[in-house]
């Protein structure tokens, strides 16, 4: 805690929320994201949804549009209730990414944590 605020590091573990419980994942802080995404095939394991809505989003590989579901988590002992695009992540090391939507909400980070 530093000034009211969570200090987390670059990688955390979440819990994500799902009508059986919930599930421990690994997930990627990162700061140049506006939005957070979930890898799709996780979502359709743990049934999240319906989609709400759609959004253009950019990023490495161009601008593409993604569905967006609304998830709630744990971080660092915070429950938070969010917006996700839904993304192919099954080739990325971590299948969900936590984006400014989140960190705004009172967390600041420490790469050497």
């Amino acid at each position: 805690m530093l000034g009211g605020k969570v200090v987390i590091g670059l990688a955390e573990k979440v819990n994500i929320r799902y009508d059986r419980g919930k599930k421990k994942v690994i997930a990627k802080i990162d700061t140049g994201a506006t939005k957070s995404s979930i890898d799709t095939n996780l979502a359709a394991e743990l049934k999240l949804g319906p989609v709400i809505k759609s959004k253009l989003v950019k990023s490495a590989h161009g601008s593409k549009l993604r569905p967006i579901i609304e998830a709630e988590i744990e971080l660092a002992g915070k429950k938070i209730k969010s917006e996700f695009t839904l993304a192919d992540r099954a080739h990325m090391k971590y299948r969900i990414l936590i984006g400014q939507n989140i960190l705004k909400d009172g967390f600041l980070i420490n790469p050497t944590k």
